[in-house]
């Protein structure tokens, strides 16, 4: 791809996103590459199109950036300087003013993430068995019936209900939680779950069976649940250009519900620690073809969270990276300070 190509291609882009109009090359030449004339950006345009970039809605019509362009776009905007665009701040001062736990602070997050760009705002903390835990309480609820309650660093708070094998004595669940705490608060569950039970189960031989359930319905649910999911601005997929069929609004909502193929690109946005952009048929989900994902990961309240947006191929990708990363700042400052509150 020559310079001249690479220039059309992102005049193209920036021009659909801004206007929702098929370029053409007069235009072109008038607003983004002077001294060209439109023949000459036509015969490229017509490479361009041969090379997939660029498609003609018909006959007489410009051209429109395929998905393959919006790539081009996009790495364009990942590998330069970000200018931050000059708008009110009150947002982040909003932001940073938010006291409450993780649940309340991502659910505003990801309202928050929805206002600023239009599109779906995501947001997740991993799974249970790889976060601190605070401490974990089992709770008899009468006859074999227990809840367990498992508070997390930062204040985050799962409860599940389970049987026991036989009825529970409050005074043997309040010791279990006793000795369950001396070994995993403060640490993940995934890191004491091996030595849990010989060290729990010392002098409790009487109940052994009891407390293995427990401890055993413990770790199934800490370590089935992958990711906690927040999400905002659903009703913002029904007003977008370009998304009205209805195979698309289903795929964005589907996504949403069925959380498996969120799961597995937070996680590759985990492991790669770095932002992610996925675009149009990059996007191995079904259905989900014509949108597109940008995830970030960032922390906040002392856990890993990953942020991320959801929209149409048609996406402001450089303002929609600018919020994230804006906002995965804000929520990375708050996170130092509450880590300073600890020492």
């Amino acid at each position: 791809m020559t310079e001249r190509q690479l220039s059309i291609i992102l005049a193209v882009v920036y021009e659909y996103i801004k206007t929702g109009e098929p370029a053409g090359s007069r235009m072109i030449t008038k607003k983004y590459i002077r001294g060209l004339s439109p023949a000459t950006i036509r015969n490229e345009m017509a490479d361009l199109e041969e090379m997939g970039y660029l498609y003609q809605p018909h006959v007489s019509a410009g051209r429109l950036p395929t998905a393959k362009a919006y790539r081009v776009y996009v790495n364009s905007v990942t590998a330069r300087a970000r200018s931050h665009p000059q708008e009110p701040q009150k947002w982040k001062d909003e932001l940073r003013g938010q006291r409450s736990g993780i649940e309340e602070l991502l659910t505003y997050v990801t309202h928050l993430l929805s206002r600023l760009t239009n599109c779906v705002g995501v947001a997740a903390v991993p799974g249970l068995d790889d976060t601190e835990i605070h401490h974990i309480d089992l709770v008899p609820l009468g006859g074999r019936h227990i809840l367990a309650l498992i508070v997390l660093k930062g204040g985050l708070v799962h409860h599940s209900q389970f049987s026991l094998p036989c009825d529970v004595e409050s005074g043997l669940m309040e010791e279990l939680s006793r000795r369950i705490n001396t070994v995993a608060s403060g640490r993940a569950w995934s890191e004491v779950r091996s030595v849990l039970y010989s060290f729990v189960l010392n002098g409790l031989e009487d109940a052994e069976e009891t407390c293995r359930a427990a401890i055993r319905e413990l770790d199934d649910f800490l370590t089935q649940q992958n990711y906690r999911f927040f999400s905002s601005g659903a009703q913002h997929i029904l007003k977008l250009p370009h998304i009205q069929a209805l195979s698309r609004i289903q795929a964005v909502l589907a996504l949403l519900e069925q959380e498996k193929p969120l799961a597995r690109m937070i996680e590759k946005c985990r492991e790669s620690a770095s932002l992610e952009v996925t675009i149009g048929e990059e996007n191995e989900t079904e259905g989900l073809q014509e949108n597109s994902m940008i995830l970030i990961p960032a922390s906040t309240r002392q856990q890993k969270a990953v942020l991320g947006l959801i929209g149409p191929l048609r996406m402001d990708y450089e303002r929609s990276i600018y919020v994230l990363e804006s906002v995965a700042n804000v929520l990375s400052e708050e996170h130092d300070l509450w880590d300073g509150s600890e020492d």
